[in-house]
C-alpha cells in the first residue's frame, strides 16, 4: 500500500510513509519497524526516480520509526498525537535542510537556508495534514480490529 500510495497521484508531502514508520515502531518488531518504510521508499523511488536529497528523507522516516518505537513503551492517544507532530516537524526540518544542502535552487548561507525553509511552508502543511490522518487511522483501524478479533486490552492500552 506505502509504495502504491506514493506512485498514484496525491497532494504533495501527503502520502502515507511517516504513518507506517510510526505505525511500525508502535506494533511491530524493531527490525521491521526501522525497514519497513526504508524498503517502501526503495520501491517506489525506484520508478519514481532517485534523487540528490534521498539520505535526508530515508533518515527522517528511520527517525520516524524510533519515534514509534519510544511510544510503544506507552501507548496513549496524547504520546502517539506527540510523536506524529514530531515525525512531521522532523521530516519538515531534515529534508528542507537537505534540499538547501545537495539542491541548486537556495544559496549556501543563512538566507538561503532560511528561503528553503519558508518556501517548503505550504508543503509542511500537507506534512501534518497526511501524517495525522494515515497515522490515526492506522492506529485506530488495529486497535480496533484487534479489540474486536482477540477480545485483548481496551483501545491504545499498553501493550508488552
Amino acid at each position: 500500500m506505502g509504495v502504491v500510495m506514493r506512485l498514484v497521484p496525491h497532494l504533495p508531502n501527503f502520502a502515507p510513509i511517516t504513518a507506517i514508520a510510526l505505525f511500525g515502531g508502535l506494533y511491530l518488531d524493531k527490525k521491521y519497524a526501522l525497514v519497513l518504510p526504508l524498503v517502501i521508499m526503495f520501491i517506489s523511488d525506484f520508478f519514481l526516480g532517485f534523487h540528490d536529497t534521498l539520505v535526508f528523507v530515508y533518515v527522517s522516516f528511520l527517525i520516524s520509526g524510533l519515534l514509534g518505537l519510544w511510544a510503544r513503551k506507552q501507548k496513549t492517544a496524547g504520546r502517539i498525537l506527540l510523536v506524529t507532530l514530531l515525525a512531521s516537524t522532523i521530516f519538515f526540518l531534515i529534508t528542507n535542510f537537505g534540499v538547501w544542502v545537495a539542491g541548486h535552487i537556495y544559496t549556501k548561507d543563512a538566507q538561503g537556508l532560511l528561503s528553503a525553509f519558508i518556501m517548503a511552508i505550504p508543503f509542511f502543511r500537507n506534512t501534518i495534514i497526511g501524517d495525522l490522518l494515515y497515522t490515526t487511522t492506522f492506529v485506530l483501524l488495529f486497535e480496533f480490529l484487534t479489540y474486536r478479533i482477540y477480545r485483548r486490552q481496551p483501545l491504545l492500552a499498553r501493550r508488552k
